[in-house]
């Protein structure tokens, strides 16, 4: 009976693992009335189906239209809207004025380093006496550290600013406070109960703080800082010359790409595609890339993986070295560096998530558990991250990956989309020695003996919150299209809309009654490539659909089936020149 059940038990993991790759929900977006999206239309000249998009985005009107096509540097908040911010910019000019030693304290992925990166060329350009000082992932963790206040007071410093940390360290800010050492919080994490006692603390997030945007990175809050004190020096206009270090942070730490995001981004590409610094241009050279077109997407998945690696197998001053670097020669030896460890990363992140999917059919119930935690003794505390999101995008299901560390397990948290990981982490706190994060990703650390509480607990509280709809994956579309009305105007307005990311992600359409118009082939790892053309409309286009080559493989005639798809619109260049390009998303064979 026991073998007869393990049987079972495997071949039900073994099919339910097969539906969570291929099933999937579609689902309109909100509709939008006809006759507003025609009027808009009219108004702007546009198809209506690029009206509709607009909508969806909150845009209803010429006006709004204009700022959302050419949002500008002057449409940013005033800087003193932050509170605290009146405070940080006259103690961080006391400091720059008394020849106070400051210390930067970052972080090591590539928010923290660009934020620090920011904000020491920034103070170096004032005349400050600035370091920097990012602690070492391994041995110190996340967050300011005691090890970080002693390399400070070592140092005769002042006044610590810290960058994309710093809103939970009460102990810390409070040692600091007993050592004479100052401390100015730049965060954009969720705050705990307590805030710390420090000198001021910038944080969109902290309670009672009316800033206008609350969803800035790291490095867009140490970017509203050194405006400020721009401001008050007389010159206003010093903090723009690194944007693109914050367009780098905000699209690699996945913040919404609306409002001050969307605006940054949007200048800083504009500054990397023009005249990249020398750390971003040997980053774009190793990665045989060319400024000129870089989007946001291929920061988070081409450069942001290449900077954080430094940090995940070392020492992540590294990267910083890179983007202080004002000379082209040794940018590329840094850059080199960077490339290898990237790779060696890669390697490991290998390793590691095979032994994860051996875990996960020993420790997973997925009858039972919405949530995937595993752990393991010695796995590298640098890729468990990485690890904990590839897993939640092959099983739909928030996942917890901890490694042991000094006698304690500590681990990253990845959620799936709608479901707020750092409020369930929040339910389970008793159990846990500490954790930070926010609704999308978390860090946190266990004793290794309540691991299999946690565990438990953590499905409890998940079996509360989600249903089974919300664990399967979910297209949403934006809009119904015909290929006929894909024009290359269409497009070129469609390209407006970038940079895409959370909160203004690429448009995803359904086009209806589509074939083959060749044999489409299965390339490199499950993806298929070939031409699209509907019925009734004699255009064809270009397609590609990564991982979808299951769908097909089992057809014969595949040019004589008829599809509905889901797909976006993108490029892809060739002899120099951009050609459109279908990206889908899934198929659905129509029934004969």
């Amino acid at each position: 009976m026991g073998l007869q059940n393990s049987a079972y038990r495997l071949a039900s993991e073994v099919f339910f693992r097969i539906e969570k790759m291929q099933k999937t929900r579609w689902k309109f977006g909100e509709r939008v009335p006809h006759e507003d999206a025609l009027a808009l239309a009219d108004s702007l000249n546009i198809s209506v189906v690029l009206a509709e998009l607009l909508i969806q985005r909150g845009v209803t009107n010429f006006l709004e239209s204009k700022n959302f096509f050419r949002p500008t540097l002057e449409d940013l908040h005033d800087p003193f809207l932050m509170d605290g911010m009146e405070e940080a910019s006259i103690r961080t000019i006391e400091a720059i004025t008394c020849n106070q030693k400051i210390v930067v304290y970052g972080d090591y992925d590539v928010d923290g380093t660009c934020a620090s990166s920011l904000m020491y060329m920034f103070l170096k350009n004032l005349g400050a006496d600035v370091e920097i000082y990012i602690p070492n992932r391994l041995s110190e963790g996340y967050g300011i550290s005691r090890d970080g206040i002693d390399f400070a007071k070592e140092h005769n410093t002042q006044l610590i600013i810290s960058v994309d940390c710093g809103i939970t360290a009460v102990d810390e800010v409070d040692y600091a406070n007993s050592l004479g050492i100052d401390t100015i919080i730049c965060d954009h994490h969720q705050p705990k109960e307590k805030l710390p006692e420090a000198y001021a603390i910038l944080d969109p997030l902290k309670p009672g703080d009316t800033y206008p945007f609350k969803y800035l990175a790291g490095a867009g809050v140490a970017f509203k800082l050194a405006r400020a004190i721009g401001d008050r020096v007389g010159k206003k206009e010093l903090a723009m010359n690194y944007v693109d270090l914050v367009a780098l942070a905000s699209a690699a730490d996945i913040v919404p790409l609306t409002d001050e995001n969307r605006i940054l981004v949007r200048a800083g590409l504009d500054m990397i595609n023009d005249n990249p610094r020398p750390g971003i241009a040997a980053l774009l050279q190793i990665a045989r890339m060319t400024h000129g077109n870089l989007s946001s997407g291929q920061i988070v998945f081409t450069i942001a993986p290449r900077i954080n690696a430094v940090g995940r197998l070392g020492d992540a001053m590294r990267a910083v070295a890179l983007f202080t670097s004002e000379d082209h020669d040794e940018a590329r030896e840094i850059a080199s560096v960077l490339e290898s460890e990237n790779l060696e990363r890669r390697k490991i992140d290998e390793v590691t998530f095979s032994y994860a999917l051996d875990m996960i059919k020993d420790k997973v119930d997925f009858e039972r558990d919405k949530a995937i935690i595993l752990h393991g003794d010695d796995w590298h505390p640098g890729v468990i991250g990485i690890v904990a999101s590839r897993l939640v995008e092959k099983y739909h299901l928030p996942s917890i990956m901890l490694t042991t560390i000094d006698g304690v397990a500590k681990g990253s948290a990845r959620s799936i989309q709608g479901f707020d990981i750092y409020q369930a982490l929040e339910q389970c706190k008793d159990l846990l020695v500490q954790f930070g994060g926010h609704k999308a990703a978390a860090g946190l650390e266990i004793e290794v003996d309540k691991i299999d509480e946690f565990r438990r607990r953590f499905n409890e509280v998940l079996n509360t919150q989600l249903s089974e709809n919300d664990i399967i994956p979910e297209i949403e579309i934006d809009a119904e299209i015909n290929f006929s009305e894909i024009t290359a105007k269409f497009i070129r307005i469609l390209d407006q809309f970038a940079p895409f990311g959370p909160g203004n992600h690429r448009p995803v359409f359904l086009a209806r009654n589509v074939r083959w118009a060749n044999n489409p082939r299965i390339v490199g790892k499950n993806h298929i490539i070939g031409m699209l053309k509907q019925e009734n409309s004699d255009k064809v286009f270009d397609a590609i659909g990564f991982n979808l080559g299951g769908i097909m493989n089992e057809i014969v005639d595949k040019n004589k089936i008829l599809m509905d798809i889901v797909f976006t619109i993108d490029k892809f260049y060739k002899w120099d020149k951009a050609f459109p390009q279908l990206k889908l998303k899934d198929i659905r064979i129509k029934e004969d």
